[in-house]
């Protein structure tokens, strides 16, 4: 189980490092990132028993099958059957929190964690609503081949605060929708998870 735990903690160093290499520009933050996905791949390496300059080859010259990206969704409703969205920074258009599965955490942790950190409010993830190929519904067309889970939440508490990258939070009725930023979330599925809201017995969808 120790092993088990510290695998864990040396695959999420190396994950996080590797979106920090991809976003950054900053050269001094570039070369801490360096340092930290190196240091992983040390962890890792330690408990598969190689020297720590054999672990570097392995991550160059790997060939994975490459698979569909996973974009996480939170539902989340007010006691006024609102919706909580997100206006995002990257276009000024309204989503539901959410982002890319992180290495290591599970979907449900995903949802909670971009819940608290898009919007600073508190949730308990309750029930799958559906996990969704992005070709298959009315999106921009985008660079990345991705699936979308929708998980419906809780909402526990918290006092509502935009992030670095969302300028609004807020809670929304059906019939009073912001244009939505639909290279994330389309309307047809905000229709769908105020369908769900009003059948809690649905059954989850895919495809």
């Amino acid at each position: 189980m120790i092993r088990e735990n510290i695998l864990h903690l040396g695959r999420r160093v190396n994950a996080l490092a590797e979106i920090g290499l991809t976003y950054s520009s900053d050269p001094y933050d570039v070369e801490r990132y360096g340092e930290l996905r190196s240091i992983g791949r040390q962890i890792m390496g330690l408990l598969a028993g190689k020297e720590p300059g054999e672990m570097e080859p392995l991550f160059l010259n790997e060939k994975e099958y490459k698979t569909p990206q996973v974009d996480i969704r939170a539902v989340v409703f007010d006691d006024e059957r609102r919706l909580l969205l997100v206006r995002e920074a990257a276009d000024g258009k309204w989503s539901l929190p959410g982002g890319w599965a992180d290495v290591g955490l599970t979907p449900s942790e995903v949802a909670a964690k971009e819940v608290r950190e898009e919007t600073g409010m508190e949730v308990e993830p309750q029930r799958l609503i559906a996990v969704f190929d992005k070709k298959c519904h009315p999106h921009p067309p985008h660079l990345h081949y991705a699936y979308k889970i929708f998980i419906g939440c809780g909402l526990l508490g918290g006092k509502p605060q935009p992030a670095f990258d969302t300028l609004e939070v807020g809670f929304f009725p059906e019939n009073g929708m912001p244009e939505l930023s639909e290279e994330r979330v389309t309307p047809q599925q905000v229709s769908l998870m105020f369908e769900f809201l009003r059948n809690p017995d649905k059954q989850a969808m895919f495809d």
